[in-house]
Parts: C-alpha cells; structure tokens; sequence
C-alpha cells in the first residue's frame, strides 16, 4: 500500500490505543500525514487533543477520518457504566459526524454488535444487532446506527489480536491454573482479527461504498487451538479444561455480584466472555471481498512471531505483545 494515500491528511481517533496505533502506523506507510485524534498522542503524527465524551474534535484541514477511539471492555452493569459509555462511543459519535461534514468516514464497529447466543453462521451483514448484554455491545450498537445513518463505512472485526494487546493475552495467562485452562463447553469455531489486517481494511474502505462491513482473517479458527498454541507460544502450555456451558455461565454472574461488589480479581469472568468462547462466530467477509480487500494476516504468523520474540528471552516488559 506504500503511497496509496500520498497527499492525503488522514485523522485517526483513538490512535493511542491498540487498533488505533497499528492503523496511524500503517496510514503513514501508505504516504498519508497523520493526524492523531485523541486523549492522548498517538506513535506518530500531529496530536489534536479529544474528549470524545465532551467535545466535538478539531477536524480542519483533515481530508478522511478514520474513528477508532471508544470505550471499550466489560464493566460491571450500572447507571455509571451506561453513561460513560454512551458519553464516548453513541454522543462522541454525533460529535465527530458533525465535525467531519462531508469527508470520507471509516467508523470502526465490532462484532460485539451481532444479537448474542450463538445464531446461524457465517454471520452475514444484515443479520440481527441487537440483544446486546453488555454495555459495551449496546452503545455500539447504537453509535454504528449513526454512523450508518450519517453514511460512513462502518467495518465490524472480531477478536482482535496482534503486538501490542493488552486484553486477550493477559486474561489467557492469568486463566492458567496447574497446566490448564479452563474453557466453557466444546471446541468451536470462530473469526479473529489480525490487527493488521483490520489496518489493511480501515485504508482500503476510504474508496468503500457507505454501509456495514465484516473484517476478519481470511479463514476461522479452532477455539482451542489458538489458546493452547498462544499459551504454547509464551511458554506456558496448557490443556483445554472443559466447563459445561451451564456451570461456566453461573460462575460468571457469580462473578458479576462479586465485581460490583468490589471484591477485587473478580472482573474477568464475565457472562459476555464465556458467550464469546462457547458459541460458534464465523463472519461472513463476501462483501469485503466484492470490494477488493483480501487479509493477509494469520494467527499462525502471529504464533511463529510471538514464539520468536519469547525465544531470544525479551523480559516481559520489553516484549510487544504482552
């Protein structure tokens, strides 16, 4: 893609996070400047200053944006939860339609917005959004409803995985008891997301028609294939240790109590997080692919390189991916 997008000022929001960095990164070997949108400044580029819960941003000057900032993860429920969130990904969503006008937007949707519990696959683009159990799911659910409306492309990745995450990997690890990990019900088979090939999309869907898009590796996974050969990877094996979906569901509203209870180390467990791993979720990428875009990325590729990087016996603390 190198000079795809010379000449092109591109803000990206959110670029100091994970997705959001990859995507400024690959922005700018692509020859676009990039402008970093958010909170914080982003690895490269000019930073613009962003609350997205309370401002509309600085777009001037700006030929496309691409809208990776959010609020992410799995908060305990409540009244606080549900504002924030809707502050960031449903009201912050008003605020950058407005700001950007008529530019090309790429707004950066999850899969999390597919109605939960494990319907039909391959999940196709008009399936149902909407049942969402986490405020997380809704709020970006409804934040994509604008987006849609405003006539952005709007790309729904799965699982997002590469150098740099801070989320899937420290939960495998911390989930690892005497060479087991637990894991709710029987294998299944399921869509991730190279975090480059969700960068590779964010470019190439500038020249998309407006609507939503799955983006995802170009071929599913063994659920546990890619948790016993991520933990193999980081040196630490282990054998799936299989929970009836059942009993892995109530240790998670268990769990839930406890959290908002404040009783700490009780936050991971989540009944979003089980339904994540007992259900079969394959997207279907038909329409990104009428489009042009192929993913280039594997996990396999992200295995032989996390395998090497523990290898040459980088300390925790200087290594990318954890």
């Amino acid at each position: 893609m190198s000079g795809r997008l010379a000449g092109l000022r591109v803000a990206v929001t959110g670029a100091s996070g994970f997705c959001g960095a990859a995507v400024a990164r690959a922005a700018a070997a692509a020859g676009a400047e990039v402008v970093s949108v958010g909170r914080r400044p982003g690895p490269l580029g000019r930073h613009v200053p962003w609350d997205a819960g309370r401002e509309l941003p600085d777009l001037r000057g700006v030929d496309a944006v691409l809208h990776l900032a959010a609020a992410v993860g799995d908060p305990a429920p409540g009244p606080a939860a549900e504002a924030a969130y809707h502050a960031v990904n449903v009201a912050g969503t008003v605020r950058l339609l407005t700001a950007a006008a008529d530019r090309p937007v790429v707004w950066v949707s999850s899969a999390s917005v597919y109605r939960p519990g494990g319907g039909r696959t391959p999940i196709r683009e008009d399936d149902p959004t909407d049942g969402q159990r986490t405020v997380y799911g809704r709020t970006k659910a409804a934040g994509e409803r604008l987006a849609l409306a405003g006539g952005a492309v709007v790309l729904r990745p799965r699982a997002v995985y590469g150098a740099g995450d801070r989320q899937l990997l420290p939960r495998l690890l911390a989930a690892v008891r005497r060479g087991r990990v637990p894991l709710p019900g029987a294998d299944v088979t399921m869509s991730m997301t190279a975090v480059e090939n969700l960068a590779d999309a964010c470019l190439t869907a500038l020249d998309w028609p407006a609507g939503p898009y799955n983006v995802a590796d170009a071929t599913p996974y063994s659920r546990d294939a890619v948790v016993t050969g991520v933990l193999a990877a980081l040196g630490r094996p282990a054998r799936p240790l299989r929970v009836p979906v059942p009993v892995a569901v109530g240790a998670a509203a268990v769990a839930g109590v406890a959290a908002r209870l404040g009783v700490p180390g009780t936050g991971r467990l989540t009944r979003y997080a089980v339904e994540q791993l007992a259900y079969p979720t394959v997207l279907d990428l038909s329409r990104a692919f009428a489009c042009g875009w192929r993913p280039r990325r594997t996990m396999p590729d992200f295995l032989t390189e996390l395998t090497a990087e523990v290898t040459r016996g980088l300390p925790p603390h200087q290594r990318q991916h954890i």
